[in-house]
């Protein structure tokens, strides 16, 4: 009989890859979500009944074991954003991560790969960054062989990043940032993926890798090769850290007295974790230690960016006719 893996937010950016490659490679997939109904689009990654999505609440432990029972290998892919609410930082990447971890050790799982993010650490100005480190400590106490892997910011189709300011550079000619000189290293989804895949099969040894793409780029970089791919001429305008905490203030009491119906751009939790460069530390292991080439952003952005274009699909056409007439 084939394995079976348990994927906690398996229905997310970073999940589905991680559902597509493992039904590839053969295994069953369970990919446990608050809203089955929403993660249908998991199911044609196999044949009939190998990927199936299942209803679970982090928060609970029944629920969480219920979805785990008879599993060879468990991924947890589940982060949050959110600040407040039964789903927060707390909740979901300090104690959702322990409750998993916890759990697996008592149904005798045999491999654990646990998403964290570079710049985990308990000291942190950021409480997104804090509870990711205490995520991890939770997961290492309960499973200490587990593969924990700290990606940098992730890229792909379905980016809530390249997409996000790529869509804002549609709105003026000014497109505004915080932390133009912060470093980070873009990794590809799929890159992911693949090292939770070896995670799974045992082909990674246990501990922490840190995952960054080939390249490190400041995020005003970053932006003018998001720009150049768009084809459009934007000022990258850096908003100064002191200036963005308070307009985060401002967004978020907005968020607050509307009851989440205007949500914020930016909180003050990311303006803190943006003082601070997101990208691979010299001692850590990474995409070298697993065998993994990763993928560049240039080999990768034109291929989902060009619908921001200002022409979109038809961008290419309207510049060979602009060559021909000169």
């Amino acid at each position: 009989m084939s394995k079976l893996v348990t994927i906690y937010g398996g229905s997310g950016f970073v999940g589905r890859y991680i559902a597509r490659r493992m039904s590839k490679a053969g295994w069953r997939v369970r990919v446990a979500v608050r809203r089955p109904n929403e993660a249908m689009h998991v199911k044609p990654y196999g044949v009939v009944g190998q990927v199936e999505p299942l209803l679970c609440n982090i928060r609970d432990d029944n629920s969480v074991r219920s979805v785990m029972q008879g599993a060879d290998a468990v991924v947890n892919c589940v982060g949050t954003f959110d600040r407040k609410g039964r789903n927060n930082f707390d909740a979901v990447q300090h104690e959702g991560a322990e409750r998993i971890a916890r759990i697996a050790a008592e149904e005798g799982v045999a491999r654990l790969v646990h998403i964290s993010a570079i710049g985990a650490d308990v000291n942190s100005d950021s409480m997104y960054a804090r509870t990711k480190a205490q995520g991890e400590e939770g997961v290492l106490a309960h499973f200490p062989t587990a593969v924990i892997l700290r990606p940098s910011v992730i890229f792909g189709p379905e980016d809530g990043f390249f997409n996000r300011f790529a869509a804002m550079s549609r709105l003026g000619p000014m497109l505004p940032i915080v932390g133009a000189e912060t470093k980070f290293q873009p990794v590809y989804v799929d890159d992911v993926a693949h090292a939770v895949e070896m995670g799974v099969k045992g082909d990674a040894a246990s501990g922490i890798y840190e995952l960054g793409g080939p390249d490190a780029s400041t995020f005003r970089e970053l932006m003018q090769e998001m720009l150049g791919v768009i084809r459009r001429r934007r000022l990258v305008l850096n908003i100064p850290f002191w200036l963005a905490g308070i307009m985060a203030g401002v967004m978020e009491v907005v968020q607050t007295i509307t009851l989440g119906l205007v949500r914020a751009q930016i909180t003050r939790d990311q303006v803190a974790s943006l003082r601070v460069d997101n990208i691979v530390s010299d001692e850590a292991k990474g995409f070298t230690d697993l065998g993994i080439d990763p993928t560049a952003t240039e080999a990768v952005l034109p291929d989902y960016l060009w619908r921001f274009r200002p022409a979109g699909q038809y961008e290419a056409l309207k510049e060979s006719a602009e060559n021909l007439r000169a």
